[in-house]
This record gives structure tokens, C-alpha cells and sequence, in this order.
């Protein structure tokens, strides 16, 4: 998108689809592009009681200062942006939770009697991974591969077959509400580190569990985006086009 004329009215989850760039700003503010992508501008200026021009302007200035090219996931084939979906944001959750459950248990140990909060956390993180596990397996499984098909049917003017669950508005309804709650368990963990903070007798492998989980979070925001902002409003059209 070009750096010009950002409108109030503009959701900030779309904002960001057209410009990832733009999500650095909206996360320095603390702003949900993701699982509260909806929201307009006007909105979350509101919440946020930032002044709607301020907040293009630093969105304006940062996609201008910032010449990086970042990839156009709006423009890619449903299955092309499937593929990428599971092969770069699933495969780094099931990487990822293996080695902060690790390091979350061994801090417990370590550290837990100093840091009673870092019971909850784990709880909450433990939470997090198993939930996501069964959510991604519902994907890979159930929703991905209908999109693939009404991708398929689209390019050789057919229509796709019935699928058992209806419509594909029943499983990405349940998929956003899932992230919705993943979200909001985030939020929970992020406030109970204190930012991913390190404490002052926090050891190499304190450091290294709140960098992951910082970045995990992040991943987590990049992956609900893709799918809430981009793949999903995409599919739902395609379908509406195919079955009217």
C-alpha cells in the first residue's frame, strides 16, 4: 500500500494486510491487529485515547522510512498462503513448545520459590500449546483442505461438493474464536512476566525462556493475522461466488 491517506475508518487488521510493516506501529501501542483486526481506526484511537492523525502519521512515516520489501500475502493463492501457514507458523508452534515447556518446568524448579509467578505462567503456556495443537490439527485436517478445494473448483469452473460441516463459515467461526482465547491467554502471560522482563537473579535460561516466549507471541500475532485478516475473508468470498 502507498504511505498516503490512511482513512479512520480503515480496520487496523487491514491496514496491516495490505502492509505488514504497519504492525510495528500498531504494537508499539499495544493495538490487537490480529484477533481484533476489525476494529477500526477511529476505534482503537478511542480505546487507546491516541489522537486518530497522530497515529496514521507514525504508521505513514514508518511505512516511508522503512524500504524493505515485505512479502504480499494478500496478492498469493489461497494454497500457496496454506502451504506457508503450516510449513513456517504450525511447524514453529510444535518446534517451539517442546523447548519453552522445557525451560518453563526446569525455572519453575529453579526459580519458582522467588517467582511464585512463574507457576502460572507455565500453567497458562502449557494451556496455550495443547490448545493449539487440536486447533491446528482441525486446519491441516478440516478447513485447509476445503479452501484448497474451492480454489481448485474456481480455477476449473466447478462446484465444490457439499462439505459435512456446511459452509466454511461454521469451522473459521470456531478457528477465530480459538484464537481469540489464544490471544487473550498471551495477554494473561505477558503481564505476569512483567513484559518478558528479566529479573535481577534471573539465570541464562530465565533470559532465554522470556525471549522465546516474547517471540512466540509474536509468531502468534503474524499467524492469526495471515489467517483472521487474510485467508479467511478471502475463502468465505470465493465460496459466496461459487454456490451463488
Amino acid at each position: 500500500m502507498t504511505a498516503l491517506n490512511i482513512p479512520v475508518t480503515s480496520t487496523v487488521g487491514s491496514i496491516v494486510a495490505n502492509d505488514l510493516r504497519a504492525a510495528a506501529v500498531l504494537t508499539r501501542h499495544g493495538i490487537d491487529f490480529c484477533c481484533k483486526g476489525g476494529r477500526s481506526v477511529a476505534e482503537v484511537c478511542r480505546t487507546k485515547n491516541l489522537d486518530p492523525a497522530d497515529l496514521i502519521r507514525e504508521i505513514e512515516d514508518e511505512l516511508a522510512r522503512d524500504t524493505s520489501r515485505p512479502e504480499d500475502f494478500a496478492s498469493w493463492t489461497l494454497q500457496r498462503l496454506v502451504d506457508h501457514i503450516e510449513s513456517v507458523h504450525h511447524r514453529y508452534v510444535e518446534d517451539r513448545t517442546t523447548v519453552l515447556r522445557q525451560y518453563l518446568q526446569k525455572l519453575c524448579r529453579v526459580h519458582g520459590e522467588r517467582h511464585p509467578e512463574l507457576f502460572d505462567i507455565a500453567a497458562e503456556f502449557d494451556a496455550c500449546a495443547t490448545a493449539l495443537a487440536s486447533h491446528m490439527k482441525k486446519e491441516e485436517l478440516v478447513l485447509f483442505p476445503y479452501i484448497k478445494q474451492l480454489e481448485r473448483a474456481q480455477a476449473s469452473g466447478t462446484v465444490p461438493p457439499q462439505p459435512y460441516f456446511g459452509t466454511a463459515r461454521n469451522p473459521v467461526r470456531m478457528m477465530e474464536e480459538e484464537h481469540d482465547t489464544e490471544g487473550e491467554r498471551f495477554r494473561r502471560i505477558a503481564k505476569l512476566s512483567y513484559g518478558y522482563a528479566l529479573p535481577s537473579d534471573g539465570c541464562a535460561t530465565y533470559a532465554a525462556a522470556m525471549s522465546l516466549l516474547k517471540e512466540f507471541e509474536s509468531d502468534l500475532h503474524t499467524h492469526i493475522h495471515l489467517e483472521n485478516n487474510i485467508l479467511f475473508p478471502r475463502a468465505l468470498h470465493m465460496e459466496d461466488q461459487l454456490r451463488s
